[in-house]
């Protein structure tokens, strides 16, 4: 079946495309199953290589694979370059990591050690938001562990992961990497396929839950990275004029489209208006429009439905009679255009508060009491960020204990970095990724116990 793919700043047809069938999800895993044959056998020496020559070839790619970004995600192209730019020095990062035997023990009675041992055909599913980079962080420790991947990339942006798959290809072996398109009616019999050894998958918490239920029969390994509702604390003592750019920056990254924005902002009643005047103006600065035009720097929410979920919150906020603020959108615009938008003063029931909002909208809390209002900004479902902003104090060493997410940041928020493991608590994720430790999560163990 034909499928469209959507520029979302025109919600004209940037590419079509065929959709997989069940028939050819078992093709792929056989596929797979073959390369990982193949491709376990290399050592590691050749793995490494094979990998950082993958690097290179995304490099070489990176005009063309930038604009794959911004024409099927919607993000302004400098961004995409960032993503780029991202998925090159992950891949250079995963290729040079070593997994030498562990040694537990080495006495006069016995040597132990612990090997790490690939596990098969890894499946993949990823979301709309940074289509590159998640696939990058999915499959490079999949492969430098030794597996194969089947991945299922988001319907709405495929194009930039049949692209990154080619490469890869093309650089270590034939169907390493192999991509089914479709929705759970491929993804579920990927998913089950009893020859599937281990799920990743990055998205919401919703289906993050009914994977961890599919895969559970057959004890399948598995790595969810799911959603979040990042609170952020603006302690008395912040230094406004120094911390308002990164706070805007990192709530409104890719459109707050990013599981990791930070997405609620409680302060300190002595900063209140300050800091909310500040990132009125920082939004008023944004040049909204389509991403691929020269001097863009706010582009549009992905999908429909994105946009409509994210317009419901803002217009249930002004019936609340909060103080709803954002830039007018420039004259002529089609997409699916939502300008950054602050949320003053909303009531804490809000769905803008309580919900993870996936788009460009902040809801700004004033507090007084620092103890009560950690109470609100721990989540009671969510775990996977959260940050402080101030300067160094007993208070903030306070909220840094208090802070219960799997990533506390500390004046800065949504930084991910390939050597530091990620991941969430509570119903945020289960497993983390990136680092040595997101590495082994590829791999199963093996321990030799030599007697002497």
């Amino acid at each position: 079946m034909a499928l469209d793919i959507l520029n979302p700043a025109t919600k004209q047809i940037y590419k079509t495309i065929g959709t997989s069938t069940v028939d050819d999800v078992q093709v792929a895993v056989e596929n797979s199953k073959t390369a990982f044959v193949t491709w376990s056998a290399k050592s590691h020496e050749e793995r490494a290589e094979a990998l950082h020559a993958v690097a290179n070839a995304i490099k070489a790619a990176g005009a063309e694979l930038a604009s794959m970004v911004t024409s099927e995600q919607g993000k302004p192209l400098g961004l995409a370059q960032f993503e780029v730019g991202g998925a090159v020095g992950w891949t250079h990062y995963n290729a040079a990591l070593t997994m030498e035997p562990e040694v537990l023990e080495d006495s006069p009675e016995r040597t132990v050690e612990v090997h790490r041992m690939p596990i098969g055909v890894v499946a993949s599913i990823t979301p709309w938001n940074w289509p590159l980079m998640i696939a990058i962080w999915h499959i490079m420790p999949a492969l430098r562990a030794g597996n194969s991947v089947v991945i299922k990339p988001s319907s709405l942006t495929p194009i930039s992961t049949l692209k990154l798959a080619d490469i890869i290809n093309q650089h270590t072996i034939p169907n390493l990497v192999q991509v089914v398109i479709g929705e759970k009616e491929v993804g579920e019999p990927l998913l089950t396929h009893p020859d599937v050894k281990k799920v990743v998958f990055t998205g919401s918490t919703p289906v993050g839950k009914r994977i961890a239920q599919l895969v559970a029969g057959d004890l399948k390994k598995v790595t969810l990275e799911l959603g979040g509702n990042d609170a952020g604390i603006v302690l008395e003592n912040a230094n406004i004029d120094a911390l308002a750019e990164k706070i805007f920056m990192t709530s409104f990254v890719n459109m707050g489209q990013t599981c990791a924005c930070l997405k609620r902002l409680y302060v300190h009643r002595s900063k209140y208006e300050a800091l909310c005047d500040a990132l009125v103006k920082i939004a008023a600065a944004q040049v909204v429009g389509d991403g691929m035009q020269s001097g863009v720097t706010f582009g549009p929410v992905q999908n429909a439905s994105q946009y409509e979920k994210v317009n419901a919150m803002i217009a249930q906020a002004k019936a609340s009679g909060a103080e709803v603020i954002a830039p007018e959108l420039p004259a002529g615009l089609n997409g699916y255009f939502i300008a950054p938008t602050i949320i003053k003063n909303p009531p804490i029931t809000l769905d803008v508060v309580c919900d993870e909002q996936f788009g460009p909208v902040l809801p700004i809390i004033p507090y007084d009491d620092l103890e009560a209002v950690m109470e609100t900004a721990i989540h009671k479902e969510f775990a996977l960020g959260g940050s402080v902003w101030g300067e160094p104090s007993e208070q903030l060493e306070w909220v840094i204990s208090q802070l219960d997410s799997g990533t506390v940041w500390v004046n800065n928020h949504a930084e991910v970095l390939p050597h530091v493991p990620f991941g969430g608590n509570k119903s945020s994720g289960l497993g983390v990724e990136f680092g040595m430790e997101g590495l082994l999560e590829n791999t199963v163990r093996k321990v030799i116990n030599r007697a002497k």
